[in-house]
């Protein structure tokens, strides 16, 4: 059985995308295709006009530190280093010097964290550590960025502020996401809904209009 068959579709910049379905249809695989953490058997994946699948090791590496950001179900930060080092990390990595650390606070006051910078990550609540997550996500511009279940380990309260918040940072930066979740009902009005049955876009459904409310 394939992991996926037959799925395409088109997303265009600043939307909110939803992947759903149950356990085991697929949807993380194709998350991590998108990602470039996976290659397709068959197919293709464009991103920017550009087709990922025919780059090698070292251009998807780069590829991704540059075009790519990823939020997952846990924030995943370093415990001994401080919010605002947690959200530079990428740039140390992706060797980008454009980026400034003002940015990187510029970020976090965008997700209201402007009073917690040098506090370390192992102080801070789930959620303030996944609005972290958000800002790390988004500190090197990335075409795309990636959420694997971004609400799966919080409270329904604190749910809703994250989901608020990408949906927010959507439409203020023109950002696209693209996010796996299995609480459909939480993320509300998106651009745009696939649903993954047995590997397959079993329905993929299109919305003129993201109203956002926050």
């Amino acid at each position: 059985m394939k992991a996926l068959d037959d799925v395409s579709f088109s997303i265009e910049k600043g939307q909110v995308v939803l992947i759903v379905g149950s356990s085991g249809s697929g949807k993380s695989t194709l998350l991590n295709m998108i990602g470039l953490l996976d290659s397709p058997t068959n197919g293709n994946i464009f991103i920017d006009d550009i087709n990922t699948t025919t780059l090698n090791d070292n251009e998807i590496s780069s590829f991704r530190n540059k075009k790519l950001g990823f939020i997952f179900q846990f924030s995943n930060l370093l415990s001994d280093l401080s919010v605002l080092e947690n959200v530079l990390l990428p740039l140390q990595i992706a060797g980008n010097d454009l980026t400034s650390e003002e940015d990187a606070i510029d970020l976090l006051k965008a997700v209201g964290l402007e009073d917690q910078l040098h506090k370390r990550a192992n102080k801070i609540s789930g959620g303030q550590a996944q609005r972290v997550a958000i800002a790390r996500g988004l500190i090197n511009k990335p075409s795309i960025v990636l959420a694997d279940e971004p609400t799966g380990n919080l409270d329904s309260v604190t749910s809703q502020l994250i989901v608020d918040l990408m949906k927010s940072m959507a439409k203020k930066l023109n950002q696209t996401f693209v996010i796996v979740t299995h609480d459909r009902q939480h993320f509300g009005n998106v651009d745009k809904v696939i649903t993954i049955k047995d590997g397959k876009a079993f329905q993929v459904e299109e919305f003129s209009t993201m109203e956002i409310t926050v």
